[in-house]
């Protein structure tokens, strides 16, 4: 478990200078929990890199609140059946 003090660190760190975020510190930046955090990157198609980083472009995704990719593809294949 982390301490206090700790969080807090990482979680300035998160914000202000790091383009890659470990699953720690992306769950500091999202404010979600490990478990959430995971449901939510598989619902966005977000992955960790080969060094186990997320990309902190890809969690603004998240945070923005746009719905996920798949969900767009799949209006626009509906779309396209009714013509």
């Amino acid at each position: 478990m982390m301490k206090n003090n700790d969080l807090t660190i990482m979680k300035a760190v998160a914000l202000c200078i790091k383009s890659h975020l470990k699953p720690e510190e992306a769950m500091i930046y999202t404010n979600l929990g490990r478990t959430r955090l995971a449901m939510k990157c598989e619902e966005y198609g977000i992955y960790k890199n080969i060094n186990g980083y997320y990309k902190r472009e890809d969690l603004d995704l998240i945070l923005s609140g746009a719905p996920p990719k798949i969900d767009t593809l799949v209006e626009n294949l509906n779309k396209r059946k009714k013509w």
